[in-house]
């Protein structure tokens, strides 16, 4: 098939000013290219919003110039390929879209071609594409394997991956098998100095997962994070997380789950805060009112489930809430990418964190050595911490509001574990330990209580400093299941209002010297 090459760039545009580093990433990149042989794979890693769609658009500008080839440019989501394509015009480059419904009879009168990968895969199937003389294909969002069933159709081609994480969704299927070099582009940390990201402000909740299961894919699965997170002990900690930190903020919610998302609305809704929800069964028409609504309400909330990961840019974020937790490096920095944006006047964004993915990973924008996780990605996940022993470092601080209303005893606290651990070596029954915690709790109320119904109220409010005493208990006892812990949780607040309801005198008098004044 002839080629006509002739229109590939409108010299009319001009593209965007490319930063300093921008510029040095793309000789970088050239250099590689004119060293390499042509079937070359070049990994290239730059943190979500350092402008990875301009640089490849400007490499794609200047290899159509220059060779007398083409370029195909991969994606995985629609709203990619429809970003990639309107960038690659404002940079002068005169591009085909390749989706379902294309018609591809004046594809021999393009030079580069934006194509979603299953469509693309069609299109080859049934030979309705012509891929002769393509010489550069660039793989947006490279850390998905999707893609890597097309590289032998490209034999011939110089692959350009491009990612922020360059560490495979499939552990089973690392990158360094399908690409032969990583050059590693700004850190995050040196494009929140010059002010190209803000900085994020991060807010973590210890959460007990043990009861979370791993599915085949490496990560929790959705069944077991449904159970979890849907239950009213989370839904109220998260509330009480968004109330302390983003009240007021526009904030993206993280779920891992549909449910999940539609009890987070609800929760949301019924307290009365502008709140909507998102998941990938919306129409495209729905997606966008919701996706506009979001963008022109200054304090809304969004709940979702994955959908916005990637393809969606709203800098306006003023708060990013993970509810969840995941075992996804990428999916992590993906998730607190979406606040990342800068503004003129907004320089920090807030990362609440409801799954311990900050003690897991570290915090967003540490300084990982990139190319060790791609020679050896086995060796960074298996350094991760497992849940067990990450909960184990774990200790349960009183929020200071409440401290204050125990300001009456020195010490609030009982390390369940130093209890077990005692009462093993004494020979003693393991519940023994949660009946010294109950009186330890009657006693820190009773201390800052007039009568016994101050005393139960302030029993109340200790369901978090609860819920982590259960949780260590059940570690050390060696039972996790879900079912067990709620039923613990639930009686561990029946026997602490009982114990109350009839020793309440005598703790008093043993504090006073005296009994209750009636």
């Amino acid at each position: 098939m002839a080629i006509d090459t002739s229109n590939s760039i409108d010299e009319t545009k001009t593209g965007k000013d490319l930063y300093s580093y921008q510029k040095g990433a793309i000789d970088k990149i050239f250099t590689a290219f004119d060293d390499a042989p042509e079937d070359y794979h070049l990994l290239y890693q730059l943190p979500t919003g350092g402008g990875k769609t301009v640089i490849f658009s400007e490499i794609v500008r200047q290899y159509l110039k220059n060779h007398n080839k083409r370029v195909l440019i991969m994606t995985h989501r629609i709203e990619l390929l429809t970003q990639t394509s309107k960038m690659l015009t404002e940079f002068g480059v005169i591009n085909k879209v390749v989706n379902s419904t294309a018609n591809l009879d004046d594809q021999d009168q393009y030079s580069c071609f934006v194509a979603m990968v299953e469509t693309l895969n069609n299109r080859l199937q049934d030979e309705k594409f012509d891929i002769s003389n393509i010489g550069l294909v660039i793989i947006d969002e490279a850390h998905y394997n999707s893609f890597t069933k097309l590289f032998g159709y490209f034999d011939k081609s110089f692959i350009l991956g491009v990612t922020a994480t360059p560490l495979s969704s499939n552990i089973k299927l690392p990158m360094n098998d399908n690409y032969n070099e990583l050059i590693v582009g700004e850190t995050i940390e040196a494009l929140i100095e010059n002010e190209f990201l803000s900085r994020a402000n991060t807010y973590s909740y210890n959460v007990g997962l043990t009861s979370l299961e791993i599915g085949a894919n490496g990560d929790y699965t959705v069944k077991s994070s449904e159970d979890l997170y849907t239950t009213n002990d989370m839904l109220s900690k998260l509330m009480h997380a968004y109330e302390e930190h983003s009240k007021g903020k526009k904030t993206l919610i993280f779920n891992n789950g549909i449910n999940t998302s539609l009890h987070v609305y609800d929760a949301f809704n019924y307290a009365g805060y502008p709140v909507r929800h998102l998941d990938n069964t919306a129409t495209k028409k729905q997606r966008q009112e919701i996706l506009e609504w979001f963008h022109v309400t200054p304090d809304a909330i969004l709940t979702s489930v994955s959908i916005l990961t990637t393809g969606f840019d709203e800098p306006t974020v003023e708060s990013i809430i993970l509810n969840r937790a995941t075992k996804s490096l990428t999916l992590y920095y993906q998730m607190i990418g979406r606040g990342s944006r800068i503004l003129k006047n907004k320089s920090t964004f807030d990362v609440i964190d409801l799954g311990n993915n900050f003690h897991r990973f570290g915090p967003w924008g540490a300084d990982l050595d990139w190319q060790r996780i791609f020679r050896s990605p086995n060796y960074y996940l298996d350094n991760l911490m497992d849940d067990e022993e990450l909960e184990s470092y774990f200790i349960y601080e009183m929020p200071e509001e409440l401290r204050a209303e125990f300001s009456k005893s020195e010490n609030v606290t009982f390390d369940i574990k130093k209890a077990y651990t005692d009462s093993v070596k004494g020979g003693h029954s393991s519940k023994v330990i949660l009946e010294r915690s109950i009186a330890q709790h009657a006693l820190i109320c009773t201390q800052n209580s007039e009568d016994v119904y101050d005393a139960l109220i302030l029993a109340k409010k200790l369901g978090d400093d609860i819920d982590f005493r259960i949780e260590r208990y059940s570690k050390c006892i060696s039972k996790s299941t879900h079912n067990f812990i709620s039923w613990l949780k639930n009686d561990y607040r029946l026997k602490l209002r009982s114990h109350l309801r009839e020793n309440f005198d005598d703790i008093y008098e043993g504090i006073h010297g005296h009994p209750p004044v009636e």
